[in-house]
């Protein structure tokens, strides 16, 4: 695959995620901390089901993408740049497993304003990391791109 094509699509399905994790953060994790009560349970379950849908296909090209291109690099690229994208996507999809999944379990089983909080807290990880590996992604282009 032309590298330029292939860095394009990890960039598109990187900004994505980037701009999904910032809506997250900044505006529907926090308002969990409003769903209280007997449905709360419900929303969560509900919430979880229908953020899957919006996600998996950018996270699954993202992480096909960053594979591929720290397999096999552009030789105007080097290896350093495409590890440093892996990692911060392993930082970003470690925070997901051991912080946020947990935390969606525990607010199925009903609303628990600690759970939120921590969802929130924890979830800057995953901004952060996804922040930057959006920049990451665009520079590797650019200088691909030439």
């Amino acid at each position: 695959m032309d590298p330029v094509v292939l860095l394009a699509v990890q960039v598109a399905a990187t900004w994505t995620m980037v701009g999904v994790i910032w809506f997250v953060q900044v505006v529907h994790y926090p308002l969990f901390a409003r769903v209280d009560g007997p449905g709360s349970a419900g929303y969560a379950t509900e919430n979880q089901r229908r953020t899957t849908w919006v996600v998996g296909l950018p996270m699954a090209v993202e992480g096909v993408t960053a594979l591929w291109v720290a397999a096999d690099p552009p030789d105007v690229l080097g290896r350093t740049l495409p590890v440093v994208g892996l990692v911060l996507l392993a930082v970003v999809l470690g925070s997901t497993v051991l912080v946020q999944v947990p935390a969606h379990s525990r607010l199925a089983a009903g609303h628990d304003a600690g759970t939120v909080r921590r969802l929130v807290a924890g979830n800057w990880v995953r901004t952060v990391g996804w922040t930057a590996r959006g920049a990451l992604t665009v520079a590797m282009l650019v200088q691909v791109a030439g």
